[in-house]
């Protein structure tokens, strides 16, 4: 028998667990949340490429990654999720900086979801363009947003479902309006001549709006039967996102001819009005609306329950694991994320966001290296979930992604190396701060209790 420290199940309980469709829909917002955003791909490299990239770009990067979530989250119970799975594969200090990295990360790019609703609500009401209306917009609607998710992650669950479905529909419904337009030879096209392919522009857009299938792993403690509805979860939820993706862009490229320069965030919209009229266009613009709000609820859950997992695994105080005695949800999580939100809502994302896509490359390539330690380590340990490949193959399947994440960082400006380093200087900073505040006794701080999370087979 093995037994491994994980997160206190006694701390994890909640009268209602996440269910399958749920889990499937909130996977499906932390990732996608709908063909918002896929538009650059095309002005990058042309129809051809762009498609052919959302056809490959998943099993080189979505697969492996949902395949490596599947095992470790079904393995390692509790909500800690990669935090877990880096400290148990590399010691203390790599779980810390594991969580600071994604949290970082995640918080970062929380913030960009509610400007994308003020920017789309600022077209029907200019007076949220600029100023104190914008400035109160926005941070009202952040408030209300982190209430709604204060009220229960089952309440979340139902909400992205509703989301997802409003959100999905128009895009389902102009596709099929578009099939008796398209020609073929459209969607053959490498682009315009003159045009200059953009390949970084191409894989950045492939990048952000392909990832983040392991940030579910932080609330593994709140889902039904995880250990059966992880996997098929993930296994949906990749159908789902890969086809929404792919079935709107062959349709819109397939049948509507435009300057490829016009292929900017929001072209969906454009496209929608050229291909059924205006009333579509006000549907997806609303739908973009309600995709922003699904990110942001999904993803503020991931966040908030990273915080109570890192508490109740001793990287945090305590008192960082409290949860709401109405609702069960752990509000200090949610306040701190919320708070962090606010403050970075008001910067300029640019710099900001790469330096958080580079962050995010570096946690995956410490998540890949714990997932092959972890079957090198505990070769026997019973995985309730297993990817069928021994050793050598794991490592063929994880150096695909890898190479990529390396390229990613590789191509990024010397601001970006420059705040994701001191970012990842004051990640290992907040690990011996808080080693510290254990040593003197500052706060208290749980130990991770043993508890039995698999068997020897």
């Amino acid at each position: 028998m093995t037994t491994l420290p994980v997160t206190d199940p006694s701390t994890t309980t909640t009268q209602k667990k996440l269910t399958l469709i749920q889990l499937v829909f909130l996977i499906y917002f932390e990732v996608a949340g709908g063909p918002y955003g896929e538009e650059p791909a095309v002005k990058a490299a042309g129809p051809f490429l762009a498609i052919l990239g959302f056809l490959i770009f998943p099993f080189v990067w979505s697969i492996p990654e949902a395949l490596v979530t599947a095992e470790l989250s079904t393995t390692f119970l509790g909500n800690g999720g990669f935090i877990i799975w880096a400290h148990k594969a590399f010691g203390p200090f790599w779980g810390s900086l594991m969580g600071t990295l994604k949290y970082v990360t995640s918080v970062i790019n929380l913030a960009a979801f509610p400007i994308l609703c003020i920017d789309y609500l600022e077209k029907l009401f200019p007076i949220f363009a600029s100023g104190l209306p914008r400035t109160l917009a926005l941070s009202f609607l952040i408030l209300l947003l982190s209430f709604i998710n204060f009220t229960g992650l089952n309440i979340v669950g139902y909400a992205a479902i509703i989301l997802g479905v409003i959100s999905l529909f128009p895009f389902i419904l102009m596709s099929c309006i578009a099939i008796p337009q398209i020609q073929p030879h459209r969607l053959l096209s490498m682009g315009q001549t003159g045009v200059k392919k953009d390949w970084n522009l191409l894989l950045n857009t492939l990048f952000w709006n392909l990832n983040f299938w392991d940030t579910v792993s932080t609330m593994a403690g709140e889902v039904e039967k995880p250990k059966k509805t992880f996997p098929l979860a993930l296994l949906f939820a990749v159908i789902l996102t890969c086809l929404g993706y792919l079935l709107p862009l062959v349709a819109v490229t397939g049948s509507v001819m435009v300057d490829q320069n016009q292929w900017e965030s929001g072209f969906m919209a454009v496209a929608a009005e050229m291909i059924a009229g205006k009333w579509l266009k006000i549907w997806i613009e609303i739908g973009a609306v309600l995709s922003a709000i699904g990110l942001f609820e999904a993803l503020l859950s991931s966040c908030a329950y990273q915080i109570l997992g890192m508490a109740d695994l001793g990287f945090l105080p305590k008192f960082f694991e409290r949860r709401s005695r109405w609702f069960n949800t752990p509000w200090i999580g949610i306040l701190v994320s919320t708070m962090i939100t606010l403050s970075f809502s008001y910067m300029d994302f640019r710099d900001i966001i790469s330096s958080a896509n580079f962050l995010y490359s570096l946690g995956m390539l410490l998540e890949f290296a714990s997932f092959l330690w972890l079957r090198r380590k505990f070769p026997t340990l019973k995985r309730p979930f297993r990817v069928p490949l021994r050793l050598p193959g794991l490592v063929i399947m994880c150096l695909i992604p890898s190479a990529f994440l390396v390229l990613i960082m590789a191509t990024a400006t010397k601001i970006v190396f420059l705040i994701g380093g001191l970012m990842t200087f004051g990640g290992i900073l907040w690990y011996f701060l808080m080693k510290l505040c254990k040593s003197k006794k500052w706060f208290v701080f749980k130990n991770a209790d043993e508890l039995e999370v698999g068997e020897e087979e």
